[in-house]
Formats: structure tokens, C-alpha cells, sequence
């Protein structure tokens, strides 16, 4: 996935870090990601999300609001009302580059944020929310012991997520008086509200007022155990297959006509966690799957391992093979199942000179359906024929037997 670095103008004319996120194939749309309150556009979630709308062809931008991560400027010195002027900048910087946002993504107050924003977007066409507040001044719960001194002092340092960092007295009226009823109720735009329900920093109910709120095209999906920061890489994965899905419905991702003489279809491989082995594999702009190793290997499980997907190719290809075939003789062939083993085995068991191991793939094919012995025997022929049995017996042993 490239990942380009580039700086934008803020409200109060900081320099605002940020991180486009491209797809390494052809570019369908843009989203636009809002990080949580007081986060950064780096945390793991909004990575994985990123990664994984990259991936189905959507260019994501992910900033660090002013005063926060890399960007510029005095947190102490904002306010909701300038964060979502931030990212309506974001925006404006997007469309400059002819990238126009057609899809925001919201986290915790960053939720908040695009609720209030799409409205003034014309270019998007869809927002979802993870773990967003119905209200956005549900934030000061997590510095409440401090608010006086902020309200006697202008400003005080609270400890957030094991960091210090100083809010001012102007956030906290803003946020407080901030109410996002009317913005969701005229939103006009399809909405996605994601949320777990355990979240322990922003209630469930918080999702319930915003899906009240919202206007058909709407959509409700719990992010099941998954905690308010989405910090486990299989929620965060979830919530991005979710995301692509769900979205996919509202954004004109239809790929470009391909150029001349260009091939088929490219099936591309793309590391998701540079800290396992787990990968993106996109088939085309429509079809994606996860690969892993298992957890014995040193990988998290997520997917087929690399010799699984091999063992798929053969299944399918022999199944397809065999209805292929019945279908263009009328025989009455109802089902046909397929399972396939690997495994190394010395050469020299499987009939061969060489002390070297290959690769022995072992099939059994259930068929089922109201055949004679000769036909069943002729459909088990057959099987050898697929075209992945074929280059696969160059340089592996295949064993078949009925099932």
C-alpha cells in the first residue's frame, strides 16, 4: 500500500500532518478518517482500517488534529467547533488534488466531528462512526476531577490514555454546548454506526440516540468484545471488511475500463501487519481474502496459510471440473465435495528416484447423485483433467480416491 506524507493548513494556520493511504491498483474513491479524541491518525485501528479501503481501491487521508501526533499548533488553544473546521480543510485539501472525499469515517469524538461536517461536504455520499458520543460533551467524563481548575484557571493539565496533555476552558464550553441532533436528523447522507457494547469510555446508548436520530439510509453493526480504542487486530480487521462492504453500496466503485492488451485479472498480495504475516490479497477490484500462517508459526490465524489457499485452488478447480463435465453429459450429478490434504513426502514413496520430498497432494471426491459405477468411475477420471491438477503434477504428486 504507497503511503504518502503530506502537510495541510489548520484553522488557526498550523501545519496539519497527514497520511494518504493509495491503493496500489486503480482509484475508485476517497475516504476521509477522523481519529478519537486526543489519539492520533496512527493508531492501529485507523492503520488496519485504512489498509483494508486501500486495498478495495479507496484512498483514505488520516491527519493528527491541531496541537496533536505530528501536526502543529496548541491543543490547549482548540476546540470541537476548530476540529471540524480541521477536517473540513482536510477536505478542502483533498478536493484539490481532485480527490474529493466521498466517504467519512469517524472515531470516538472523531465520530462526533464528521457528523457535524458532512453536511457541509457536498462531495460525500456516506459516513460511519465507531464508538461515536450522541453527545459530543460526553468527553470531559474522562477529566472531570479537573474541570473546575479549567474553569477557574482557563486551562489545566489532565493525564489521557497515560500521557499529559493541557485542555483548555474554551473546549469544554464548546463541546458542551455542541448538540448533534439536527445534524444527524438532516444529515442526507447513508450512515453506518458502528459501536461495541462494552465500550466502557462511550455507552452503547450513545449508538441507539444517533441511529434514532438518522434518517434512512441507515445501518447498525456491533463490534461485538472489542474495546473503545478497537485495539485487537481482528476487531479492527472486522471493523475494516465491515467498512468496505457496507460502503461499496453508496460509492461508485466501478474500476475504470482497463487498457488495451491488459491482462485478465491480477491477483495482489499486500503485507497488512508488518509485525506478523497476516496479508491483504485482492483478486481484481472485487474480491478480497486475508492469508496467515497459524499461531504455532508466529502467525495470528486470521486466514488460510499459503498452502492452504493452494489446497483451495485444486479443491475448487476439480469440483468445477467434475459439474462441468456431468452438466455437458445430463448426468444426474446433485453434489460434489472435495477435500484435500498436503503434505511433504520423500520422492522415492511416491514411486520416484530422487531422495528429495515433494509436494503430495492427497484428494478425496464425494459425488453425489443417482449414478451408475461406470459413471462415477468416468467423473473420478475427469478429476485429473482439472487445469490446476495439471500444473500442479509437473512437480507434485496428486492422489485421488473416492470418498
Amino acid at each position: 500500500m504507497p503511503t504518502e506524507r503530506l502537510t495541510f493548513t489548520g484553522h488557526g494556520g498550523a501545519e496539519l500532518a497527514a497520511r494518504l493511504d493509495l491503493p496500489e491498483g486503480p482509484h475508485l474513491a476517497t475516504a476521509l478518517f477522523a481519529h478519537c479524541f486526543t489519539c492520533s491518525k496512527d493508531i492501529p485501528a485507523a492503520r488496519r482500517i485504512s489498509a483494508r479501503l486501500a486495498g478495495a481501491g479507496i484512498a483514505v487521508l488520516r491527519f493528527d488534529f491541531t496541537g496533536l501526533g505530528h501536526s502543529e499548533g496548541e491543543f490547549e488553544n482548540t476546540t470541537f467547533t476548530s476540529n471540524v473546521d480541521d477536517l473540513l480543510l482536510a477536505a478542502a485539501a483533498l478536493e484539490a488534488r481532485d480527490m474529493a472525499p466521498a466517504l467519512l469515517i469517524g472515531h470516538s469524538l472523531g465520530g462526533a466531528a464528521v457528523l457535524r461536517a458532512a453536511r457541509q461536504l457536498p462531495s460525500v455520499r456516506a459516513v460511519v462512526t465507531i464508538g461515536a458520543p450522541f453527545d459530543p460533551g460526553h468527553v470531559t467524563h474522562n477529566f472531570s476531577g479537573a474541570l473546575d481548575t479549567i474553569t477557574a484557571d482557563g486551562a489545566a493539565e489532565v493525564t489521557l490514555g497515560g500521557r499529559a496533555i493541557r485542555i483548555g476552558r474554551d473546549f469544554v464550553e464548546d463541546v458542551s454546548a455542541a448538540a448533534l441532533a439536527p445534524d444527524i436528523a438532516k444529515l442526507g447522507r447513508a450512515l453506518l454506526v458502528m459501536h461495541a457494547p462494552r465500550d466502557k469510555v462511550v455507552g452503547i446508548d450513545n449508538a441507539a440516540e444517533i441511529f434514532r436520530a438518522a434518517k434512512h439510509p441507515k445501518s447498525f453493526v456491533t463490534l461485538g468484545e472489542a474495546d473503545h480504542l478497537i485495539t485487537r487486530p481482528g476487531d479492527a480487521e472486522y471493523a475494516a471488511e465491515v467498512i468496505a462492504a457496507w460502503s461499496a453500496r453508496y460509492l461508485d466503485l466501478r474500476p475504470p475500463a482497463p487498457p488495451p492488451g491488459a491482462p485478465e485479472g491480477i491477483v495482489r498480495v499486500s503485507e497488512a501487519d508488518p509485525n506478523g504475516f497476516l496479508q491483504d490479497i485482492n483478486s481484481g477490484p472485487r474480491h478480497h481474502a486475508v492469508a496467515d500462517e497459524p499461531l504455532a508459526y508466529g502467525g495470528t490465524d486470521r486466514g488460510m496459510s499459503p498452502y492452504g489457499f493452494l489446497s483451495a485452488g485444486l479443491g475448487a478447480c476439480t469440483s468445477m471440473t467434475i459439474r462441468m463435465y456431468a452438466r455437458r453429459k445430463e448426468w444426474p450429478l446433485t453434489h460434489v465435495r472435495v477435500d484435500v490434504c498436503h503434505d511433504k513426502v520423500h520422492a522415492q514413496d511416491a514411486g520416484g528416484a530422487s531422495p528429495e520430498k515433494i509436494d503430495r497432494f492427497l484428494r478425496t471426491v464425494f459425488i453425489e447423485g443417482d449414478l451408475d459405477a461406470d459413471q462415477r468411475a468416468r467423473l473420478l477420471e475427469i478429476a485429473d483433467r482439472c487445469p490446476v491438477h495439471r500444473t500442479l503434477e509437473a512437480t507434485s504428486q496428486i492422489v485421488t480416491r473416492a470418498g
